[in-house]
């Protein structure tokens, strides 16, 4: 094992040391409150929320964080990486190992030293980043270790959201409202997929509130005519021509807080999808009226599946209603908004639903609610109206 003092400044650490310190201590309660001793924490979202590191130099092998009650985290990262480690989070104590298999033995041995060896520790076994042969590796050298499934106690932290988490969210949120303008302002005749995303990245680069470039334009869904029943497929050089449908799910992105949202347009006239953004509409008013403090995630996901019943086209739906956000928005284990979620909603939460809804051709056509909970309800964070935009 070895360490070094921490002598590189925290030279991309977009917030200061106490906000890092805020969370952990919320997570180390949480960890108390579940009566565990300690927590490994390996989802790269997870690293970044409490470190500032993004976990990047994990691909190799995890790069846990470990958290015990009393003591400041303790980073087991590999060696060549611990520079950028050091540079970009907030933590001193960084133990390193150098091959893959040195993973297990420097990990268990950082465990043994803190007393943990055969006491009860969290580890997010449902994420990413944590493979079987990890965990295999650590209890082979500590077979007393009592391994508990955290997967969820993180981002159920991480959901309530802080003052500079919603500042920077809102700041995303402008420019993803910059992009959707771009896309229907730009939406003509010929135009491709590639062409209209090289647009929306070149409007939120030109943007003068983003000069310093901290806000930049995630990978998005941009979808024209046919193509439009693809789920998540990549933009491509395909043109839209007139009377065909455009999809588009664009997010912009601040210091690692992605802030989604889906919108539709039509090019000249297609009575199949117009007809199914009526129906989408009226679900998005339901389901944001339904988001309250104190409401239940199943009741969320329910009250926009009340408005397909009732109008008897279940079948349009095919997937869950929403997630929370904020920073890496796809790690597992995050609040989801389906049926039999037990999660409630607090205030601070961040919400996407994405509302997106499947027509009798394949068509996928929708607009989303990126939402705060407040103690009035949803707050929407987008000033883009969900109505379908005709060109």
């Amino acid at each position: 094992m070895a360490t070094m003092s921490s002598a590189i400044p925290l030279t991309g650490v977009p917030f200061p040391r106490s906000e890092y310190e805020r969370r952990q201590l919320n997570v180390l309660a949480a960890v108390a409150s579940a009566g565990l001793d300690a927590l490994v924490v390996t989802a790269h979202g997870h690293l970044r929320y409490l470190s500032g590191y993004d976990g990047s130099g994990g691909y190799f092998a995890p790069f846990p964080l470990i958290m015990v009650p009393g003591r400041p985290p303790t980073f087991v990262v590999r060696q060549y990486d611990e520079q950028a480690v050091r540079s970009y989070s907030c933590i001193d104590e960084v133990i390193t190992y150098t091959h893959q298999q040195d993973f297990g033995k420097v990990c268990a041995d950082v465990l043994r030293r803190y007393g943990l060896q055969s006491k009860r520790i969290g580890f997010e076994l449902g994420c990413w980043n944590l493979a079987l042969a990890d965990v295999n590796a650590l209890q082979a050298r500590l077979p007393g270790l009592k391994i508990a499934d955290t997967t969820r106690l993180v981002s159920s932290v991480a959901a309530v959201k802080g003052e500079l988490e919603l500042e920077c969210m809102r700041d995303a949120m402008r420019m993803t409202d910059l992009a959707v303008r771009t896309f229907q302002g730009s939406l003509r005749e010929g135009v491709t997929e590639l062409e209209m995303a090289a647009t929306m990245s070149a409007a939120i680069r030109a943007e003068a509130s983003n000069a310093g470039g901290e806000v930049g334009l995630s990978g998005g869904t941009i979808l024209f005519g046919e193509r439009t029943k693809l789920p998540h497929a990549p933009p491509s050089q395909h043109p839209i021509s007139n009377n065909e449908p455009a999809f588009l799910e664009i997010g912009a992105s601040k210091y690692g807080y992605t802030v989604g949202m889906v919108r539709c347009a039509v090019l000249g006239r297609h009575p199949e999808v117009e007809s199914l953004h009526t129906l989408v509409e009226e679900v998005y008013d339901a389901l944001v009226a339904a988001v309250k403090p104190g409401t239940s995630a199943a009741a969320v996901d329910a009250a926009g599946r009340e408005v397909l019943k009732r109008c008897g086209r279940k079948g349009v739906f095919r997937q869950r209603t929403g997630y929370q956000t904020g920073i890496n928005w796809t790690e597992r284990g995050d609040l989801s908004l389906e049926p039999g979620a037990q999660d409630i909603l607090k205030c601070g939460m961040t919400l996407h639903m994405p509302n997106i809804l499947c027509s009798e051709n394949g068509y996928l056509f929708g607009a989303g609610a990126h939402v705060l909970v407040t103690e009035r309800g949803a707050e929407l964070l987008s000033q883009t109206p969900p109505t379908l935009y005709r060109a």
